[in-house]
């Protein structure tokens, strides 16, 4: 966002917003290592190379990377269409169409929606209204008003709040080095967060 915010939205970015977005990315790599690295001994102790790019989790670091990749679009047209379009007709649209393209993929795949547990289904509806239809609805609501680079660096939260749900409910204790990538994304959006655009 950093990049493409200026050349495509012509949205000016403060010095302080781009050093907030470089330690969010720190915390974020931090955290995406914390996956196949460890703390012992007062270092950090990682596996060999060939090992580390062969594993799962590297898979699934690509694929968040991917889909980071794929937000920074989405927010880009978003901030654009925003200027025009109220907020419910554009979610209306937009997660309409996302809707669609599910069905179709679904089908596609020779899946089917039914046959699944009724707590499953109340789990889609809960996944629907709070994440989705509240919690995204608020990004698309500041595309309007805020850049879109302030917006995106405020995604990069959503982990943090997942790991702290995960500890309450799930009693998963994170590790030293996923805390420090946390504090230091929580400094990069508060950073991101008080600059004034250049």
């Amino acid at each position: 966002m950093a990049l493409l915010a200026p050349l495509v939205l012509h949205e000016r970015i403060g010095r302080a917003a781009i050093l907030g977005l470089a330690l969010a990315l720190t915390g974020g790599v931090v955290i995406g290592l914390s996956d196949a690295c460890m703390w012992l001994a007062g270092k950090i102790v990682c596996p060999p190379v060939d090992e580390f790019f062969s594993g799962r989790a590297f898979l699934g670091d690509f694929l968040a990377l991917l889909g980071a990749w794929m937000a920074a679009g989405y927010l880009l047209v978003g901030r654009k269409l925003r200027a025009k379009l109220p907020l419910v007709p554009y979610i209306f649209v937009v997660y309409g169409m996302a809707a669609l393209v599910l069905v179709i993929i679904m089908i596609a795949m020779g899946e089917t929606p039914f046959g699944l547990l009724p707590p499953v289904y109340g789990w889609f509806l809960l996944l629907a209204l709070i994440p989705q239809l509240l919690g995204h609805s608020i990004f698309n609501w500041a595309l309007k008003y805020l850049p879109a680079s302030f917006v995106s660096v405020t995604l990069l939260g959503e982990p943090i709040g997942s790991t702290i749900l995960a500890y309450f409910i799930f009693r998963e204790t994170p590790g030293w080095l996923k805390i420090g990538g946390a504090l230091l994304l929580l400094a990069g959006i508060w950073l991101a967060g008080k600059s004034e655009p250049a």
